[in-house]
């Protein structure tokens, strides 16, 4: 069975790529659009120059729209603590940055702590 060709509102990525920012937001959701009718910060403009040159690019800009032109780049997003590694995907236009890079790890409990009760060892069996 085929692989079935990725799609963003009815485009094909190489549509998507030959669109102007304008009209990528045209079809975007309303908050993507109202971000890009006020124009991309200068820093966000900054990030796209970069990615334009070289790939693999780190950024603290987790506010940072994913446009059509970023698809198959590698940029490392800061998540407080480290940069992540995040290539970017067809399935990941018109999300944010900071999405991908996250800022909590999962808390795995294993046993009761010191100074804990001996009945918060036992789990209840009802």
């Amino acid at each position: 069975m085929a692989k079935k060709e990725f799609t963003y509102k009815g485009k094909t990525l190489d549509e998507l790529k030959a669109m102007s920012l304008n009209e990528f937001a045209e079809i975007a959701n309303a908050r993507v659009r109202r971000i890009i009718a006020r124009g991309l910060r200068d820093e966000d403009k900054k990030l796209l120059e970069k990615l334009r040159k070289k790939d693999n690019v780190k950024t603290h800009r987790r506010e940072m729209i994913i446009l059509p032109e970023m698809v198959g780049k590698t940029i490392q997003i800061y998540n407080g603590k480290s940069f992540k590694a995040i290539t970017i995907a067809p399935e990941m236009i018109g999300h944010y940055l900071g999405e991908f890079a996250l800022t909590r790890n999962r808390v795995s409990h294993n046993a009761p702590g010191v100074g804990a009760t001996r009945s918060s060892a036992h789990v209840s069996v009802r």
